[in-house]
């Protein structure tokens, strides 16, 4: 087992975290403490943009399903009036020191798989390590609200709404700080959060529910084709996220013996990851599909998901944004 997977079973189970990991937790826990108190200085250096900021983030390492909500609001604030664009650190990435805003000749391998993933649904998408620069190329292009994925640690950009997605199944794990255990922030910090959505599981107490639905898979070969997920029965299972094992127990959901390959977050896939020697089908998740997309071959899919998320949550994301505005 590799270090990262052995922190993660770690975190996520009931051993302790490896000795060398408590002083770094004491001094990772004194830099973030420093940072959130920086968020209420009103003399820290921030930047406000002149249209709504909707923030979308998590305070554990790995994958909660960021991205699948940040499409859903795309979609409803759209259906509500609004121009939205998504603004991306384009983690993975290789050209992204300075902003830019996406188009169809960028790649993931550019610019990240997540950002690429998102601009499929037909949303402006601009990555870049300066957030309010390239949301500020989201501003110019027409859009008046920007939703930023996964950037609920970048305090420099200023926000009227922030969302936490919580995963509902392994939620905080032992509750301790990196790299003893998976917060990026200590709990506290959910006290400050305006929404928290648990992600699967069960919802607790002021949490909004959301529920991730895929049903089908679609080919990634030269015919485009759509299979229920009930039609398939042993398969490789390729998830290269932050939580792969969410991926393969919804196959596993759906009746399938999936044979998992579970890879980093954001590997860089060629086609030789994918020679299993067999020929049985491949399945991957959206977010990977991708990158596989340019070399795919017969028999692999792509497994797209939604987001199912309360219409008063979308109703109530939308009100603050209204009143950021004035209106």
């Amino acid at each position: 087992m590799s270090l990262a997977g052995d922190l993660q079973a770690r975190w996520y189970g009931k051993a302790s975290p490896p000795w060398w990991t408590v002083p770094l937790e004491a001094l990772y826990g004194a830099v973030v403490r420093r940072r959130m108190a920086r968020r209420n200085d009103p003399f820290a250096d921030r930047v406000r943009l002149p249209v709504p900021v909707v923030v979308v983030g998590n305070i554990t390492a790995g994958g909660t399903g960021k991205t699948p909500l940040t499409i859903a609001l795309v979609e409803a604030l759209r259906a509500r009036g609004w121009r939205p664009g998504v603004v991306s650190r384009g983690y993975g990435g290789q050209q992204v020191d300075r902003p830019r805003l996406l188009d169809e000749r960028d790649t993931p391998r550019e610019v990240g798989d997540e950002p690429c993933l998102i601009r499929q649904s037909g949303v402006p998408v601009a990555v870049g390590r300066d957030r309010p620069a390239a949301a500020q190329l989201l501003i110019a292009a027409g859009c008046n609200l920007v939703i930023a994925d996964d950037g609920l640690q970048h305090y420099r950009l200023a926000r009227d709404v922030e969302i936490c997605v919580i995963d509902g199944v392994r939620r905080f794990g032992n509750a301790r700080l990196l790299p003893a255990g998976p917060l990026r922030e200590p709990l506290e910090r959910l006290g400050s959060v305006d929404f928290r959505v648990c992600n699967g599981g069960e919802a607790e107490a002021g949490e909004v529910p959301m529920c991730l639905v895929g049903d089908i898979a679609m080919s990634l070969g030269d015919a485009p084709a759509s299979q229920p997920l009930g039609d398939f029965s042993v398969v490789h299972a390729v998830a290269a996220i932050g939580n792969p094992s969410r991926f393969f127990d919804s196959l596993r959901a759906h009746g399938l013996q999936p044979i998992e390959h579970p890879f980093a977050d954001h590997h860089p896939f060629t086609a030789a990851d994918l020679a299993f020697g067999d020929d049985l089908p491949v399945l991957m998740t959206d977010k990977d599909a991708v990158k596989c997309a340019g070399f795919a071959q017969a028999g692999w899919w792509r497994v797209p998901v939604r987001a199912e998320l309360p219409s008063s949550f979308l109703d109530a994301v939308d009100a603050s944004c209204r009143h950021a505005t004035g209106s």
